[in-house]
């Protein structure tokens, strides 16, 4: 993706950079019992990769054990971009939480305006001309578009109406410690570029903020999208199972959710499984960062995973990488539905 100060901390949505096409990749020539996957040839779809890597793919036996466990650099907290939407989708879910969930959301009314504008944002753009959009949007539509199209502009929405603190607090009780949110995606991008007001910028000031040099990396503790590969998985074999919820209906509402996620597609996942995730990515100068973390199902079996590459490229964008990223990704969980699918 090319940079622009518009597009800072934009999501993936089909771009050059963004799209990754599967070459070179073909059917097994055995059983995937003959050639099965295994930990270290996962490993080493990774190995070659430039930067900051890390993965965790777990599928649990039935009695809890480890049925299947692959892992690099697990517990490495590195910058993970929109995929920490999940947390805020799963406290907001949290707080609505009911048998009667869809018309909760349905019928709860967000306002869309200046207040609320992010950069980042291809569902509610703030731009115009002559402005950007305003009026109300339901809080199931404001969810849907934070991760179908990891909109800014819903995130800040749903931080709004969450809040920040308590998402952090959610995050700690659930045991999270490799895993850090911003105040808002705009409060992000002031401090990332040195505005001394960043929790209280007005849209009219990032617009001239982003104009300077940017002053703090993307990774730091103050205002960041980070996490771990361990934090994911532990959060999603819990989180797709129903245990931050009270109700039912709450599961599957977050569950459809997650199943809209671009990347599932864009990567892709493979064909015949149930797919529920949250992707990242960040490109700038010197800087790039994709994220993909979830669950699938797959004949019988939940597969739990997260893959992470922060790396340094001096070009705006690295569309080569990130095909190296999602064919990594592809392979490792298509040899895992082959060798469950086999059993």
């Amino acid at each position: 993706m090319a940079y622009s100060r518009r597009g800072f901390l934009k999501t993936a949505a089909g771009t050059a950079a963004g799209t990754a096409t599967l070459t070179g990749l073909s059917a097994p020539k055995a059983s995937a019992w003959q050639q099965r996957i295994t930990p270290e040839k996962i490993a080493d779809l990774f190995e070659d990769l430039p930067g900051d890597k890390a993965f965790k793919i777990f599928a649990p036996g039935e009695d809890g054990s480890h049925k299947f466990l692959a892992q690099l650099n697990s517990h490495k907290m590195l910058f993970v971009a929109s995929a920490i939407k999940t947390f805020a989708l799963c406290e907001a879910l949290r707080q609505a939480d009911s048998a009667d969930i869809v018309d909760e959301l349905e019928n709860k009314q967000l306002a869309l305006d200046s207040t609320v504008w992010s950069f980042g944002s291809p569902t509610f753009f703030p731009y115009g001309p002559p402005v950007g959009l305003t009026g109300t949007v339901s809080e199931r539509t404001t969810m849907e578009a934070m991760i179908t199209r990891s909109d800014n502009t819903a995130t800040d929405m749903i931080f709004n109406l969450a809040g920040a603190d308590k998402i952090r607090k959610f995050i700690a009780s659930a045991g999270l410690r490799q895993t850090l949110v911003p105040d808002s995606t705009r409060a992000l991008t002031g401090y990332l570029f040195g505005a001394k007001n960043y929790k209280n910028l007005t849209f009219e000031e990032l617009l001239q903020v982003v104009e300077n040099p940017q002053v703090h990396p993307f990774l730091n503790n103050v205002e960041t999208l980070a996490s771990s590969a361990d934090d994911f998985v532990s959060y999603y074999s819990r989180a797709l199972q129903g245990e931050f919820f009270k109700h039912k209906e709450t599961l599957h509402e977050f569950r459809r959710i997650l199943t809209l996620c671009d990347f599932i597609y864009l990567i892709p996942v493979p064909l015949g499984v149930s797919a529920y995730a949250k992707s990242g990515n960040a490109d700038t100068p010197n800087f790039h960062a994709r994220s993909f973390a979830g669950g699938m199902f797959v004949s019988g079996h939940w597969v739990y995973f997260a893959f992470i590459i922060n790396w340094y490229a001096s070009s705006p964008d690295d569309p080569e990488t990130v095909e190296r990223f999602f064919s990594a990704i592809h392979e490792a969980l298509k040899g895992l539905k082959e060798l469950f699918s086999d059993e």
